[in-house]
């Protein structure tokens, strides 16, 4: 399936929300005529139930039976998934604007030498038809990443020492330099910010991707609490993540370094959640070509975190107690924190 279409988003939203919000009288006609040929006052499926009772759908990525349609564990909303597919992309000024980042599952930030910034994208619901500008790994993406399973993983290239680390690890490596028939180049942009993918010849490259799995995320309806919080801002040493609630578009809108990020069909990009997680960033093995020390992300571990959606913003605690876990985030009392339905942005914040 290509990227989505310019004006999809809120209509496409209120249609979900309205379906959480309502049962469609057709499904308890359908009960009551199950019932009058068993002899049940309930559905045939489960048995054991006597009397059918509306109910809202739990706040879990996971379908409630085998025959409902699949429900993505990293958006919540239904869907036909195939196999994971993350891309690191650049985010330099130059970079922008971005091309297939609105179809993403989920869009990680990430800091990077000299206080700037990139971004993982991950890719299990949509395919665009090319996604980019892709620009090379660092070492924390390997521990990001455990949490797929072994995810089909698009990135430039990489440091010679971190090269046997990459092999290594479960990731189904599809790098430029190996995999030629997965990207191509745009003649309007300089190098190295022309380079891009296509997921579908990438995915069909990998071998044998990861299906998507619990990554920890809950999705339901929002929570009682918060704070009324109609912007929010990140801030690097040398970049800088806005989002500004729209209560017509019922997402976040994203900034970049205090311009509005859109992609390069010109449509705006955001989020219905984003989740701002506190980390410990420390610095890595390795330097750029400056000198400047490499980040190394730790998102393993336990800590704070800030979780936007709907107009307010909730304090949380986040943990992950291993690089093959997935990470849960909770709330005051230990419940878990339910993201609203559709793309989530985790932005990485020093704590």
């Amino acid at each position: 399936m290509g990227t989505l279409a310019r004006d999809d988003i809120r209509p496409r939203r209120r249609r979900q929300r309205a379906r959480r919000r309502t049962v469609p009288a057709g499904v308890l006609v359908l009960a009551l005529a199950a019932a009058a040929c068993t002899g049940q006052n309930g559905d045939e499926d489960p048995p054991s139930t006597p009397t059918p009772q509306p109910t809202a759908q739990p706040p879990t990525g996971t379908p409630e039976t085998p025959d409902a349609p699949a429900v993505s564990p990293f958006t919540g909303e239904e869907g036909k998934p195939h196999g994971v597919l993350a891309v690191k992309l650049g985010n330099t000024p130059s970079a922008r604007p971005h091309t297939g980042l609105r179809a993403a599952d989920l869009v990680y930030v990430e800091k990077v030498e000299g206080g700037l910034s990139r971004l993982m994208a991950v890719y299990a619901s949509r395919t665009p038809d090319r996604v980019g500008p892709v620009r090379s790994a660092r070492e924390s993406d390997l521990e990001l990443l455990r949490q797929f399973g072994h995810p089909a993983f698009a990135y430039s290239g990489v440091r010679s020492a971190l090269k046997d680390d990459l092999r290594k690890s479960p990731v189904r490596r599809v790098p430029a330099g190996e995999s030629p028939n997965a990207y191509t180049r745009s003649s309007g942009r300089a190098v190295p910010d022309n380079l891009y993918v296509r997921p579908k010849a990438a995915l069909r490259t990998a071998e044998d991707p990861s299906r998507p799995r619990d990554i920890g995320f809950r999705f339901g309806p929002a929570p009682d609490g918060g704070t009324k919080d109609g912007s929010h801002t990140v801030r690097y040493p040398a970049a800088r993540f806005g989002f500004t609630w729209s209560a017509e578009q019922e997402r976040w809108l994203v900034s970049m370094d205090g311009a509005p990020a859109r992609g390069t069909d010109g449509d705006r990009l955001g989020a219905p959640t984003v989740v701002v997680q506190y980390v410990t960033m420390r610095p890595s093995r390795f330097r750029d070509v400056a000198g400047a020390v490499t980040p190394y992300i730790e998102s393993v571990g336990s800590g704070r975190a800030k979780v936007l959606r709907d107009g307010r913003a909730y304090d949380v605690r986040w943990k992950r107690p291993s690089a093959a876990d997935g990470t849960a985030f909770t709330l005051p009392g230990g419940a878990r924190m339910p993201f609203d339905r559709g793309q989530v942005w985790i932005v990485y914040a020093e704590r």
